[in-house]
C-alpha cells in the first residue's frame, strides 16, 4: 500500500471523540462538580483529550483538571470507561479517573478557569443525578461504587454497566 493509499484509508476510518475527567471527593465523600459557562448544568473537571497532539486520556484529564480548577495532581486509577452515543456528534469514549480525596488545603487552593467556569460545589452521592444528566450521572455513581467495592474498572455504554453478569 502506498503512502497516499494509506493516508486515504486512515482518512476514511470512523471518528470517535475522547474525553477524560477526574472524580474528586472530600472527606465526607461528596463529589466535586464544576459549572461551565458555555452550557446549562454541572459537570466534572475534565474535557476533550487532545489526541491529535499525542495526548493520552490520563494526560488529558490531568491537563484539563489543572486548567479548570488549578489543581495539578497525579491521578489515580481508571474507574470507568464509557461509550456514549449522542445526537449530532461522533461517539464519545469517556474516561473517568480517581482524583482522590481533597483536604481543606486543596479545596482552598481551587482556582476556577474564568473563561469556562462559573462555580464549583461539593455534592453528596444522593444529589449526583440531579446535577449531572444522563450518562454522566450514571458514570459517576458507578465510579463511586467501584471505589466502595474495590472492584476493577467499570465498562459502560451510555452510563450503564456492561460485561457484568446480572444476578
Amino acid at each position: 500500500m502506498s503512502t497516499s493509499d494509506y493516508a486515504a484509508y486512515i482518512a476514511g476510518l470512523p471518528r470517535v471523540l475522547a474525553g477524560a475527567a477526574a472524580l474528586f471527593r472530600d472527606a465526607e465523600g461528596r463529589v466535586l462538580l464544576v459549572e461551565p459557562n458555555y452550557r446549562e448544568g454541572w459537570t466534572l473537571p475534565g474535557g476533550t483529550v487532545e489526541s491529535d497532539a499525542g495526548e493520552s486520556p490520563r494526560q488529558g484529564a490531568r491537563r484539563e483538571t489543572a486548567e479548570e480548577i488549578g489543581l495539578d495532581v497525579e491521578l489515580g486509577r481508571l474507574l470507568a470507561v464509557d461509550w456514549v452515543l449522542g445526537p449530532g456528534r461522533p461517539p464519545l469514549v469517556a474516561y473517568l479517573y480517581d482524583g482522590g480525596v481533597l483536604g481543606e488545603r486543596e479545596l482552598k487552593e481551587i482556582r476556577l478557569q474564568e473563561e469556562e467556569l462559573l462555580s464549583w460545589r461539593l455534592v453528596p452521592r444522593e444529589d449526583v443525578v440531579s446535577h449531572l444528566s444522563g450518562a454522566t450521572g450514571r458514570r459517576v455513581l458507578t465510579a463511586l461504587d467501584v471505589l466502595a467495592e474495590g472492584s476493577g474498572t467499570a465498562e459502560l455504554e451510555n452510563g450503564h454497566r456492561v460485561g457484568r453478569s446480572r444476578d
